[in-house]
C-alpha cells in the first residue's frame, strides 16, 4: 500500500511559492504555536516573512503530491565553521520533518540521500545537525559532535572579584563590538560558526532579543574583548552565552556578575564545551549538567581528508571507511604526507601503510576531536594496531568543539 502512494509522490526543490505549506509543515511537526510565536517576539505574519531568506538562500528539498501539495522536506543551509583553524563550507541539515499519515515510506531517507549528493556538489564537506533522536541520525551517519553544560549558582558561589585593567558596559545584543567580539572568536576557536548576517537571525529566532542584554568588557584602549548575553528575572541571572578573547575579560565580565549579589538568589547558565566551570570556583560544590548537543557528519572523506590541516610528521596509514548511505565514502582512503605543502596530504584510494577500519560516524566524531582515537579504539569502534593509533593521537588536536548556535 505504502509502495502505491510513494509512486504518486514526486521529490523537488522548495521554493518561496510554497512558503505557507513549509511553514505549516514545520509548525506541525516540531509542534510550534501562535502562541509560541508571540512568546519569542513574533508579530503575526512575521514568522512566515523571517523564513523567506532560507528558501532563497538554503537548499531546501520536498516530497510532492500529486496535487502539489509538500509532505516531508528538510533545508540545507550553506555555513562556514572552523575545524582546527581550517575554514570549511558546511552543511546545516534542519527542517527535517513529515507528516505522520506519510511516515515508514522511506521518503526522509531518499531525502537525505539526496541532500547529502547536494552537499558534495556544493564542496560542503561536513555537515552540522541538532538532533531530535541520536539514534535515528547515527543510523544516517551523523555523529555527537559537541555538548551543551548548564549550571547553577548560589550568589555566594560567584567567582571573587578579580582585578581588571578594563570595564564593562551595558549594550544591545546587536551591538557591533558584540560582533567584533565574535569574530575573534570564531577565528581561534574549534568547530565554531563563523556568523554573518543570516546567522545571527538564526542565533536569535528562538529568544526574544529585546529581553536580553549584552555586558562587553573593554580593555584600557577600549578594545572589546569579552561578552555574555543575560537577563535578570525572577531574582536569578540568566547567562545564555559568555565570550572572552582573554582572561582578563573573563575575569571583568564574572566581576560584572558579582556586581548583581544585592539582587540574585543564584546564577543560572549555559557552556557550550566539555570544560567543566566549577574547576575555576573556590567553592565547586554546584551543580553542572553535560548533555550531547550538536551532531556533525563528514559528508565526502576525501574532500575533507584533503582540507584538514595535518600534522607534517604524519606516517602514511590509511582509512577502510564504510558508509550507510553516501556510497563514495565506502572503502580505502590512503594518506600520506604532501610533497609540495607543508600540513597537508596527499589523499589517494591506494592503502597506504597500516590499516585503521572505521565507520562514517565515528570518523566524523574522530576528527570533530569530541573523543579521542584511544577512547574510540577502547569501545571497539576503531580497529587498528597499537603504533598506528599512538600516531593518531599525535596527529588529531584535543581541543573540543565549541558550538553555541541552532538552526
Amino acid at each position: 500500500m505504502s509502495e502505491t502512494i510513494k509512486d504518486k509522490l514526486v521529490i523537488k526543490k522548495v521554493t518561496l511559492a510554497h512558503i505557507n505549506q513549509y511553514e505549516e509543515l514545520l509548525n506541525y511537526v516540531f509542534q510550534v504555536t501562535k502562541r509560541m510565536l508571540r512568546e519569542y517576539g513574533y508579530e503575526e505574519g512575521e514568522f512566515n516573512r523571517s523564513k523567506q531568506p532560507i528558501l532563497r538562500n538554503a537548499e531546501v528539498l520536498g516530497w510532492f503530491t500529486e496535487n502539489d501539495r509538500l509532505i516531508s522536506s528538510l533545508s540545507i543551509y550553506p555555513f562556514l565553521v572552523n575545524i582546527h583553524g581550517t575554514e570549511y563550507e558546511m552543511a546545516g541539515l534542519t527542517g527535517v520533518g513529515t507528516y505522520p499519515e506519510f511516515s515508514n515510506m522511506g521518503l526522509m531517507n531518499d531525502l537525505i540521500k539526496m541532500g547529502l549528493e547536494k552537499m558534495r556538489e556544493a564542496k560542503q564537506y561536513i555537515s552540522y545537525l541538532f538532533p531530535y533522536s541520536i539514534s535515528y541520525y547515527r543510523k544516517k551517519g551523523w555523529e555527537i559532535m559537541s555538548d551543551r553544560m548548564t549550571f547553577t549558582l548560589k550568589d555566594t558561589q560567584v567567582p571573587k572579584y578579580h582585578p581588571v585593567s578594563g570595564h564593562v558596559e551595558r549594550k544591545k545584543v546587536s551591538d557591533p563590538s558584540v560582533i567584533t567580539i565574535y569574530q575573534q572568536f570564531a577565528k581561534i576557536t574549534h568547530g565554531s560558526l563563523i556568523r554573518n548576517q543570516f546567522e545571527w537571525t538564526e542565533y536569535w529566532r528562538w529568544e526574544n532579543e529585546e529581553e536580553r542584554t549584552a555586558a562587553v568588557y573593554f580593555d584600557t584602549n577600549n578594545n572589546p574583548l569579552g561578552y555574555l548575553f543575560y537577563w535578570v528575572e525572577n531574582d536569578v541571572f540568566h547567562i545564555k552565552e559568555m565570550v572572552y578573547i582573554t582572561q582578563d575579560a573573563r575575569h571583568g565580565l564574572w566581576n560584572f556578575v558579582g556586581a548583581h549579589g544585592s539582587m540574585i538568589e543564584e546564577i543560572r547558565g549555559t557552556k557550550y564545551m566539555n570544560e567543566p566551570l566549577a574547576f575555576n570556583l573556590d567553592d565547586s560544590q554546584i551543580v553542572e549538567t553535560i548533555e550531547p548537543y550538536y551532531m556533525a557528519r563528514i559528508v565526502d572523506v576525501k574532500g575533507f581528508l584533503s582540507a584538514y590541516p595535518w600534522d607534517d610528521t604524519i606516517e602514511p596509514f590509511h582509512f577502510v571507511v564504510s558508509d550507510p548511505i553516501a556510497e563514495w565514502n565506502n572503502g580505502i582512503f590512503g594518506i600520506r604526507p604532501s610533497t609540495h605543502q607543508a600540513f597537508t596530504a596527499d589523499i589517494t584510494r591506494e592503502p597506504e601503510g597500516k590499516a585503521v577500519k572505521i565507520d562514517i560516524q565515528t570518523l566524523s566524531t574522530l576528527f570533530m576531536s569530541y573523543k579521542s582515537p584511544a577512547y574510540l579504539h577502547r569501545l571497539g569502534r576503531i580497529q587498528t594496531d597499537e603504533v598506528t593509533l599512538r600516531m593518531l593521537e599525535k596527529l588529531i588536536p584535543t581541543e573540543q568543539p565549541y558550538f553555541s548556535d541552532y538552526f
